[in-house]
């Protein structure tokens, strides 16, 4: 069944694959790509979304730029992971293609308002802004939403502190919001998307493909690879976004289970944590956390749909 999403992010590599993996499944229906600030500033992040619209060949959607700054905090950015530019490493093209005179709010307000009700999954792989303020400005979109699908969190996991990952600590009121909404919330967090790794055989993998996005991907890849040994200690770089998407496109893929999420916004040291709740017996609650990803056939789904678009 081919799902209906609106992506939300702020690429970066990972949200570049993300992208690249919602383009070219058959399985997915990519309306609208949105742009929020997160691991660079919103200038850049937007242009990197169009970088890779040029490389993927994205065509015939709308491309909204969203919030530059969070909804109460100051900004903060990731260029020890991602660079100067947010995706440094491969050389960008120029884009060709213009931004939506909507706001990413907005936009995503028209087409949830515009489509039948539960058949659209709003896929957040940055800062939880623009989702929230959508929300915040039409409440109507949380009923019809089908789902949120977003990359962010851990439960028991942190990278932007010892218990925060970074999309929900840059703007924790906005995750607040989301998790808080009412509508069903899966949170595809650092426990998952550390099992997402991209090891030297993933990456032969791409080179294989003799294509222009293949050879793109491994260009990120050896960026991201080297940042994240230097960062993080990581042998291998997880490629975080992409799993949301692959969730979305098959949900066997990854084992879920209920189970209560909240959002810490007054701790001295838990600012931004994703409280999850696994006591017994669990309470009634619309959100999921990702535990178990099946790698292998992750990569092939990944790998393969970037091949559709080469």
């Amino acid at each position: 069944m081919v799902q209906k999403i609106i992506l939300d992010c702020d690429p970066g590599h990972d949200d570049a694959i993300a992208m690249m993996l919602a383009w070219g499944n058959p399985n997915i229906d990519l309306l609208a790509v949105t742009t929020v600030v997160g691991n660079q500033t919103l200038e850049k992040v937007s242009r990197n979304a169009l970088a890779v619209a040029e490389i993927a060949n994205i065509r015939n959607i709308p491309f909204a730029k969203g919030c530059p700054r969070p909804l109460v905090r100051e900004v903060e950015n990731a260029p020890d992971i991602h660079g100067d530019s947010g995706m440094d490493g491969p050389k960008l093209p120029e884009p060709t293609q213009q931004f939506s005179e909507k706001h990413a709010a907005q936009l995503i307000i028209d087409l949830v308002m515009s489509h039948p009700e539960k058949t659209i999954t709003l896929v957040p792989t940055g800062g939880l802004t623009n989702i929230a303020l959508a929300a915040r400005l039409e409440p109507r979109i949380i009923e019809r939403v089908k789902e949120v699908v977003l990359m962010g969190g851990g439960y028991h996991t942190g990278n932007w502190s010892a218990v925060a990952e970074f999309n929900i600590k840059i703007d924790p009121e906005a995750a607040h919001i989301v998790f808080n909404a009412g509508w069903k919330v899966t949170m595809v967090g650092l426990d998952l998307t550390h099992q997402a790794l991209a090891t030297p055989d993933v990456v032969e993998c791409f080179k294989a493909l003799n294509s222009k996005p293949g050879q793109f991907v491994v260009e990120l890849l050896a960026f991201f690879s080297k940042k994240y040994k230097q960062v993080q200690n990581f042998d291998a770089p997880p490629v975080h976004d992409a799993c949301a998407v692959a969730y979305v496109i098959d949900p066997t893929l990854i084992e879920v289970e209920q189970v209560p999420v909240n959002i810490e916004l007054t701790g001295t040291h838990t600012l931004g944590m994703t409280v999850a709740d696994f006591r017994y017996p669990p309470k009634p609650c619309n959100t999921w956390v990702a535990k178990k990803l099946d790698k292998d056939r992750f990569w092939n789904l990944v790998i393969d749909s970037i091949k559709n678009i080469g």
